[in-house]
């Protein structure tokens, strides 16, 4: 079982120990993705890059680690082989925009 598997099996066996599973359908993961994600620019929010680590970086780690959770439990329940789909994406996205190093 690879990393990212154990992590995704983690995530799961936490929300449903808490019995949340049916409040996280893909809708509102979706939401929650969104949410979570502003919530990681309110960090950055009339700062510079630099000024908001400095400041915030324990709470942008959290903001980024709730945006993964919420993102890699909708890859679970949509039955979505993570590195698949990034890997997809990173052929596509080298088609569409091709490196000026090849």
């Amino acid at each position: 079982m690879s990393d990212l598997h154990k992590i995704i099996n983690s995530i799961n066996q936490f929300r449903d120990q808490r019995n949340w599973r049916h409040f996280h359908n893909p809708k509102d993961l979706a939401i929650s993705i969104s949410i979570e994600a502003a919530e990681l620019l309110e960090d950055f929010q009339w700062k510079d890059s630099e000024t908001a680590l400095e400041s915030n970086k324990g709470n942008i780690q959290e903001e980024i680690a709730d945006v993964l959770i919420y993102s890699l439990m909708l890859c679970s329940d949509l039955k979505l082989d993570v590195e698949e789909i990034i890997e997809a994406k990173l052929k596509k996205n080298g088609e569409k925009y091709p490196s000026k190093t090849e």
